[in-house]
């Protein structure tokens, strides 16, 4: 069974920085894609970021330039560098892992930024 458990939110002046992390229960993100979605309240779970078994990164326009995606393999752990945070990114951000066509989630972490 995969488990996947983020860490890393919490409250920061706009312009600040965070770094999330996601930790899996095994080896999953070297060889699947993963990814971070956010949901704001009142709003859909949207797409922040994926990077695929190969590397290759994908983000959503309101977060180009200023979150990065990233993954450490041996230590089976995701990363979301965010920087330049604005009032609008706040939201619950959750990890996600496809495996084998099926999605796996984390519990979420709150990100809050301050005006």
């Amino acid at each position: 069974q995969v488990q996947l458990v983020e860490s890393g939110g919490g409250l920061v002046q706009a312009g600040g920085s965070l770094r999330l992390s996601c930790s899996a229960s095994n080896r999953i993100f070297s060889s699947n894609t993963m990814g971070w979605y956010r949901q704001a309240p009142g709003k859909q779970r949207e797409l922040v970021a994926l990077i695929s078994s190969g590397g290759t990164t994908t983000y959503a326009d309101s977060v180009k330039g200023r979150f990065t995606i990233s993954r450490d393999d041996a230590k089976n752990t995701g990363y979301l560098q965010m920087n330049s945070l604005k009032p609008e990114d706040t939201a619950v951000y959750y990890c996600a892992g496809l495996i084998r066509l099926t999605w796996y989630w984390g519990q979420g972490t709150q990100v809050t930024v301050s005006s």
